[in-house]
């Protein structure tokens, strides 16, 4: 069974990217034909981060130590459906009096 993300990042750091993968075919008269390139031409990457005291960022670092950048979890971009990521790179934890800030990169994937 596919584990869950639960934890939010915050608003602070946030960004994502979307490709959009398309075939394209160039003719002579300047008319480009296009095509979306397979069933999943549609992929995102999110930068995250996570900002909480070493409970929290503890959780968070074994969840993603667990799925080893390899095995694929779910979690819920904003104003966008559940999906699949894996995430390959995240940074170590930086602590400012209690509190620990880590960064991640979530990658979309379309495979367990």
């Amino acid at each position: 069974m596919t584990d869950t993300f639960i934890w939010s990042p915050t608003v602070e750091g946030f960004g994502g990217d979307t490709t959009l993968r398309v075939r394209k075919a160039s003719f002579a008269d300047g008319y480009t034909q296009r095509a979306a390139d397979g069933l999943n031409n549609r992929v995102s990457s999110y930068s995250l981060r996570f900002v909480g005291n070493a409970e929290k960022i503890s959780a968070i670092l074994e969840f993603l130590d667990d799925h080893a950048g390899a095995v694929s979890f779910f979690w819920t971009p904003p104003l966008r459906p559940q999906g699949r990521f894996v995430c390959e790179k995240y940074s170590e934890p930086v602590k400012n009096g209690n509190v620990y800030t880590i960064t991640a990169q979530f990658e979309q994937t379309f495979a367990p």
